[in-house]
């Protein structure tokens, strides 16, 4: 089984350089198994600073303009992906404010 992989932009202007260390600590004090990676311009360039949630056989996701401020809300989207058998939320209220910040939700591939 796989397990999701976080990809935050690094290059979008006014990117805060404090965010995926905030992230990875909070992800790891959450006891989450989640793969973190930085990655240059993932062209979310209109809201910036884009994060990516994939999984394989799961429905992938790209948000914008993430802050500091979100990391509780990534948490719980987290949380609801894993309790997924295809990564999508029969409900996306849980995870508040983030669910506006949604750019796509990509599906999985269709066997």
């Amino acid at each position: 089984m796989t397990i999701p992989t976080l990809t935050l932009c690094r290059t979008c202007r006014d990117a805060d350089p404090t965010l995926p260390e905030q992230l990875r600590e909070a992800i790891t004090g959450a006891g989450l198994d989640v793969k973190l990676q930085q990655v240059d311009c993932m062209s979310g360039c209109k809201r910036p600073q884009t994060l990516s949630v994939r999984q394989a056989g799961k429905t992938a996701y790209l948000f914008g303009e993430v802050l500091t401020a979100d990391i509780p809300d990534i948490l719980t989207f987290l949380r609801l992906f894993a309790e997924t058998k295809d990564g999508n939320l029969a409900d996306a209220r849980p995870i508040s404010g983030l669910r506006f910040k949604a750019i796509a939700r990509i599906p999985a591939d269709i066997d």
